[in-house]
């Protein structure tokens, strides 16, 4: 366990989210970090988001947003491999397999949504839930055993957004359709594939530098990110931002 200053979480998360003066519960949220391979680098799928937004104004991202109840109940491909739910279910908050099968869900509908890419398997996906049909229209269903758990940050207390995200990583070549056009939502203004080491120089917010870092590190050991690897975890503990690994 690695410990950290309150100067050092205020540095961390400066000018990310504005404080809001009273305490929020965090909500569960998930990210994905697309990952390929061009001329001997790993480049990485980032995009901006708008200046206006109250959460990570400006800065470089990759797609993700919170859990929606019906996250749960969209038919799968495959599973999730025993050992991420494994994972997920560890530290605060007991994530269980359903709810766990809903966050990385999440991942892969925010990922269709800011950059219009399908994570998934070519086949009939039959269901009802709004925010699904554009897996529906191009013939899409979800696959979670693509998925690689490689962080979570819990986002420190008292700021205007807070998120218990869970960072999944997957390869271009588990995207079953792109769309030329992106996705149907404006939460991102551009989407650029930067390498790891130009990405950790871009205007990204320091906890996803952190965790590039990681990324970096695991990628080094395990080109092929295997499903067990460890999984750091961020968060404040009585005042001191600590790195955790599940």
């Amino acid at each position: 366990m690695n410990g950290m200053t309150k100067a050092d979480v205020d540095k961390l998360d400066k000018g990310l989210a504005v404080r809001s003066g009273r305490p929020l519960r965090p909500r569960d949220a998930a990210t994905l970090i697309l990952l390929d391979r061009k001329d001997g680098d790993v480049v990485v799928l980032m995009g901006r988001r708008h200046a206006g937004h109250a959460f990570m104004p400006g800065k470089f991202v990759f797609p993700g947003g919170r859990t929606d109840p019906a996250d749960s109940r969209v038919p799968i491909a495959a599973p999730l491999h025993g050992e991420i739910v494994a994972k997920l279910a560890a530290g605060p908050g007991r994530t269980n397999p359903a709810r766990a099968r809903a966050i990385a869900l999440s991942a892969i509908r925010e990922t269709y949504e800011e950059a219009g890419l399908l994570i998934g398997r070519k086949g009939v996906l039959a269901t009802t839930k709004r925010d699904w049909q554009g897996f529906v229209e191009h013939g899409v269903t979800p696959s979670l055993d693509v998925l690689r758990f490689v962080a979570r940050a819990i986002t420190p207390p008292n700021r205007v957004r807070r998120f218990d995200t869970r960072f999944f990583a997957a390869w271009r070549n588990d995207v079953a359709v792109e769309l030329p056009g992106g996705g149907p939502t404006n939460e991102l203004e551009e989407l650029v594939w930067l390498p790891l080491a130009e990405a950790r120089q871009a205007d990204i917010p320091d906890i996803t530098r952190m965790i590039l870092e990681e990324l970096e590190t695991r990628l080094a050991n395990d080109p092929l990110l295997r499903p067990g690897g460890a999984v750091p975890f961020f968060r404040l503990v009585r005042n001191r931002f600590i790195r955790e690994v599940l």
